[in-house]
C-alpha cells in the first residue's frame, strides 16, 4: 500500500520532489567543490585502508572492501579522482533536474555505500534512507521534472524497437 503510494500518488510526488532537490542539491554542490576546489582522493583511500571499520571484537568488518581499495582503488586513484567529483555532480544535476531519476539515485547509492564501507558516516545513513524512499518511487520521483518527457521518450524508441526486433527474429 505505501509502495503504491509511493509509486502512483501525486501529493507524494511533491514531497518526492522535495526530497529529491534536498538531495540533488547536496550531491550536486559536493561534486561541483570537488571539481573547481581541486579533489585528490589519495588521502581519503590511504586513511581508509590504514584505518578500516572494525567491529566489537577488533575484527575488520569489511576486508573485502579494503582489499578492493588497496587492490584496485589506490593504485588507479586517478580514475577515482575523476569519477567521484563528476560522478557527485552528474548525481546531484540528475535529481535536480529530475532527469533519469531513478539511474541517478542509483549510482548516488552506490557511493553513499561506498563512502560508508569505507568508514565514512557523516551524513551518509539519511541520505541512503531518503535515497531507497526516491529509488522505490521510480517514474514518481521525477514526475516533477524532466522525467515527465525524457522516461515515456525512452520507453517508446528503446523498448518497442528492441520488443519488435525480437519478435520478428
Amino acid at each position: 500500500m505505501f509502495n503504491t503510494f509511493l509509486r502512483e500518488n501525486k501529493i507524494a510526488a511533491g514531497i518526492l520532489t522535495v526530497l529529491r532537490l534536498y538531495l540533488g542539491y547536496s550531491w550536486f554542490t559536493a561534486g561541483l567543490g570537488k571539481i573547481t576546489g581541486g579533489f585528490d582522493a589519495s588521502g581519503f583511500l590511504k586513511n581508509a585502508v590504514a584505518n578500516p571499520v572494525k567491529g566489537p571484537d577488533g575484527s575488520v568488518v569489511y576486508g573485502w572492501y579494503v582489499d578492493f581499495l588497496q587492490g584496485f582503488a589506490l593504485p588507479n586513484v586517478e580514475l577515482f579522482n575523476f569519477l567521484i567529483p563528476w560522478g557527485e555532480t552528474l548525481v546531484g544535476l540528475g535529481l535536480l533536474l529530475g532527469c533519469l531519476t531513478t539511474a541517478a539515485m542509483f549510482f548516488g547509492l552506490v557511493m553513499n555505500f561506498s563512502f560508508f564501507l569505507a568508514g565514512t558516516v557523516s551524513h551518509n545513513p539519511t541520505d541512503i534512507f531518503l535515497g531507497f524512499i526516491i529509488l522505490a518511487a521510480g517514474y514518481n520521483a521525477g514526475r516533477y521534472g524532466l522525467d515527465r518527457w525524457v522516461v515515456p521518450f525512452i520507453r517508446k524508441t528503446t523498448w518497442k524497437t528492441d520488443y519488435r526486433v525480437k519478435q520478428n527474429a
